[in-house]
């Protein structure tokens, strides 16, 4: 089973306004917790042992909080992203890191059950895994294109509501074989001017390598703006 885990921390996370003004956003607290220390306990009890962190904006307010990993039982590495220039390339940071190991990779800013990890560690004979969550409405971020085995024909960002035909949504969650780095070495800027992560997995697909979809059933928070996060700080 996978032991790694690569965490991306480096943003500030511009739509949170104030709230990062000292902080980066995986440091906001939800439920009287920075949301990056949900993520590391969930990891810790689904068996990850050692977990890279990939830090940019306000790199300190991550690596004292948490130091080597100890206070959640992991071990903990930290890498810097110097220059934000999208999700793509801060990838290869963790080759280093990976030393030819598969990892789960989850964006800082990502909260589900642990139970979700727990899946993503069984990588089996696939080449790689993508966690998706069925949403009505999924023109907001990645649609996920799946074949009647559950595995990926394609992923589209952003897609005109109107043109959208699955309500599967790309959940920010991966496990990666080191067979993704070749791809993510090859990548061009986008028209935003960044290099995607989804560009470099929908080339994994288009090259004929498989990745299977793992469905989150339970709960599954994008902490993105100041609304989401009032609504998750609400007494239950």
């Amino acid at each position: 089973m996978i032991a790694k885990a690569v965490i991306l921390a480096a943003g500030r996370g511009t739509r949170m306004r104030e709230l990062t003004n000292e902080v980066p956003k995986p440091m906001v607290e939800v439920r009287g917790k920075p949301i990056l220390h949900h993520i590391l306990d969930g990891l810790a009890s689904a068996g990850i042992e050692e977990v890279l962190i990939v830090v940019g904006y306000r790199k300190e307010a991550i690596q004292e909080y948490f130091g080597n990993g100890q206070r959640v039982g992991l071990h903990i590495e930290y890498v810097e992203q110097v220059t934000q220039d999208g999700t793509g390339r801060v990838v290869s940071l963790a080759k280093p890191f990976s030393r030819d190991h598969p990892f789960l990779l989850i964006y800082g800013d990502i909260l589900v059950q642990p139970e979700v990890y727990q899946k993503l560690r069984d990588l089996g004979q696939e080449e790689m895994l993508i966690a998706v969550k069925f949403l009505q409405d999924v023109s907001k971020g990645g649609a996920v294109y799946l074949d009647e085995n559950f595995r990926l024909i394609v992923l589209r960002e952003k897609q005109d509501a109107g043109r959208i035909e699955t309500h599967w949504y790309n959940a920010g969650l991966y496990t990666f074989r080191p067979s993704i780095f070749p791809f993510i070495d090859k990548l061009e800027k986008s028209p935003r001017g960044e290099y995607e992560l989804t560009d470099a997995i929908r080339a994994t697909a288009q090259a004929g390598l498989k990745i299977k979809a793992v469905e989150i059933k339970g709960s599954w928070a994008d902490v993105r703006d100041p609304e989401i996060l009032q609504a998750l700080n609400q007494p239950s």
